[in-house]
C-alpha cells in the first residue's frame, strides 16, 4: 500500500509501499479516504519524528472498514467510520472514573507503537511507527477497535475527517473542559482549525461574547463567519487591554490558549477575570515555561485547565458533533481551505507553516 512516510529529520515525507499486517484481535483495518493536517504533524516534522523514525503521521482521518480482527463487535467491512487519536480501554482506573484522555491503554498510542511494543505496518522488515496511534497519511491502517466510530453512510468523510482532531479538541474544549454556560464571555488565542472549533463551540454554548486574537488578518475575518464578535490584532494592539475594554475591566470568564505558545498562556491568565479560567488547548512544542504566580492565583481564584483532545469520549462525543453539523450549528465545511492529493502532501504542509487557510484536507483515496 502506499503512504507518506517521514524517514528523515530535515526531509520531506516521501511516498513509499509499505506492508501493513491483517488485523489482530479488537483491531480494525480501514480504508482511509481523507486526512487533515494538524499543526501537531508539523511539530512531529520540526521535532525530528521525536525518535519515532520512520513514522507515518496524520491522524485527523475518516475512512471505510475493509476487515476486521475477532472480537470485534462494533463495526463491520463497508461501514464508514472516523478514526481517533485516542483509543481508550474502558476499563482502566482513569476510564472508570470518565476521564477516557487519560486512559493508559490510549496514552500509549502516543508512541506510534501498540502497547506490545510493535507497530502493524514495515518497511523490507523495518519497523514503520504509526503516528499517534492513527497513521492516516496512508492507504489503509489498522487501529484498536476503540480507535474508530461508525458513522452514518450518507457522510461525507471529506467533510467528517476535521472532527477526528480539529474538532474534538476546539469544541470537546468548550463543553467538555471548561463547560461554557450561557451568557458567558470568551478570549481564543489561535484561530488554526482548533481556535477555530472553539469559537464555533464557544458560539453554540451561548457565549455572550466571543473574543479572538490571531496576527492573520484572513482568520481573524473568518472567525466572526464562524460566531467571533471581537477581533484583535496582537501586531497592532496589546490582548490585555483590548480584552478588559470588551468586558466592562472584567477581563474573560474562560479563555483559550489554542495557538501552542507557552507565553500566551500567560496573557489568557491575566486576561482571565477574578475565578475565571484559562484552558491550555494547544501544545508549545518548543517546551517553554511561563512564570505562575500562585499568589494570584489562590486569591483571585484563578484555574488553569489542561485539555487534551478536548476531554472527549470518541464514541459519545463525535456523534454530538456530527449532529450539530448536520443540523446546521456546526460548520465543517467552512473549515477546510484547501484539499491536496497525498502525492502532494508536502505542498500540504507547507500551507499549514505559512498559515494559509484553516484547515488543509488531503485526498488519500477518493474511490
Amino acid at each position: 500500500m502506499k503512504a507518506a512516510v517521514f524517514k528523515q529529520p530535515n526531509h520531506p515525507l516521501s511516498i513509499e509501499e509499505i506492508d501493513i499486517e491483517e488485523p489482530r484481535s479488537r483491531e480494525v483495518m480501514v480504508n482511509v479516504s481523507h486526512c487533515g493536517i494538524c499543526h501537531s504533524d508539523l511539530s512531529m516534522l520540526d521535532l525530528g519524528g521525536a525518535g519515532q523514525l520512520p513514522i507515518i503521521l496524520g491522524h485527523e482521518a475518516a475512512g471505510t472498514i475493509e476487515s476486521i480482527g475477532s472480537d470485534v463487535t462494533s463495526v463491520e467491512p463497508g461501514d464508514k467510520v472516523m478514526l481517533t487519536p485516542l483509543a481508550v480501554c474502558g476499563q482502566c482506573y482513569w476510564c472508570s472514573r470518565a476521564e477516557p484522555t487519560a486512559c493508559i491503554e490510549a496514552q500509549s498510542f502516543t508512541s506510534g507503537l501498540r502497547p506490545d511494543g510493535t507497530s502493524p505496518f514495515s518497511d523490507n522488515g523495518q519497523c514503520v511507527h504509526r503516528g499517534l496511534g492513527v497513521a492516516g497519511f496512508s492507504e489503509r491502517t489498522i487501529v484498536q477497535e476503540s480507535g474508530v466510530v461508525k458513522i452514518d453512510q450518507d457522510t461525507p468523510l471529506d467533510i467528517a475527517c476535521v472532527i477526528g482532531c480539529a474538532v474534538q479538541t476546539g469544541v470537546g474544549a468548550v463543553f467538555n473542559s471548561a463547560k461554557v454556560e450561557v451568557g458567558s464571555t470568551v478570549l481564543v488565542t489561535g484561530l488554526g482549525g482548533i481556535g477555530i472549533s472553539i469559537v464555533q463551540g464557544a458560539r453554540i454554548a451561548g457565549a455572550e461574547k466571543i473574543i479572538v486574537s490571531d496576527p492573520v488578518a484572513e482568520r481573524r475575518e473568518a472567525a466572526l463567519h464562524f460566531g467571533a464578535t471581537h477581533t484583535i490584532d496582537p501586531f497592532n494592539d496589546e490582548l490585555l487591554p483590548k480584552v478588559l475594554e470588551e468586558t466592562g475591566n472584567i477581563g474573560v470568564d474562560y479563555a483559550f490558549e489554542a495557538a501552542g505558545v507557552a507565553a500566551l498562556v500567560d496573557d489568557c491568565v491575566n486576561a482571565s477575570r477574578t475565578g475565571g479560567s484559562t484552558i491550555i488547548v494547544g501544545v508549545d512544542a518548543t517546551l517553554a515555561t511561563v512564570p505562575i504566580l500562585p499568589v494570584m492565583m489562590a486569591t483571585m481564584g484563578k484555574k488553569i485547565i489542561g485539555s487534551l483532545l478536548g476531554d472527549c469520549h470518541p464514541q459519545r462525543d463525535i456523534p454530538r458533533f456530527i449532529s450539530l453539523w448536520k443540523s446546521g450549528k456546526l460548520d465543517l465545511d467552512g473549515m477546510i481551505s484547501h484539499r491536496v492529493a497525498l502525492n502532494d502532501i508536502n505542498l500540504g504542509f507547507e500551507n499549514v507553516r505559512q498559515t494559509k487557510g484553516i484547515r488543509t484536507v488531503v485526498e488519500v483515496a477518493t474511490t
